[in-house]
């Protein structure tokens, strides 16, 4: 899926084992950040940066939509890890989608705050 931020960037959602490998490793760019709802089972989400820097409200509306695809799509906050995409890489052998990275940071995000780009979706 592919959405648009109020601040103009694209935003890229894998929603099974097979989108986020393509998303992850053929649609992003080293540079692009690479989005996951820490330590639960969820979406790879990819933030297009055209080597820009991302704004606060473009990183939070990624942020929702990782918690919203996630299994913690119920809960009030979801804590989202986010890297640069040169950090995250694929183990040798290991199943679509599974992903290992570094030099992440976290950001508390709510899920509901998703909705407003889920019915603008392109």
């Amino acid at each position: 899926m592919k959405f648009i931020s109020s601040d103009g960037f694209e935003i890229y959602v894998g929603k099974n084992n097979r989108q986020n490998e393509i998303i992850t490793f053929q649609i992003a760019k080293p540079e692009d950040l690479w989005l996951h709802a820490r330590g639960i089972p969820g979406a790879h989400v990819i933030i297009k940066t055209n080597n820009q820097e991302v704004p606060e409200s473009t990183l939070y509306e990624a942020c929702s939509l990782a918690a919203y695809f996630s299994k913690g799509k119920y809960s009030s906050y979801v804590p989202v890890d986010y890297t640069k995409r040169k950090y995250v890489t694929k183990p040798k052998e290991s199943k679509p989608g599974f992903v290992v990275y570094k030099n992440e940071k976290t950001m508390f995000a709510k899920p509901e705050d998703a909705l407003t780009l889920l019915s603008q979706k392109t």
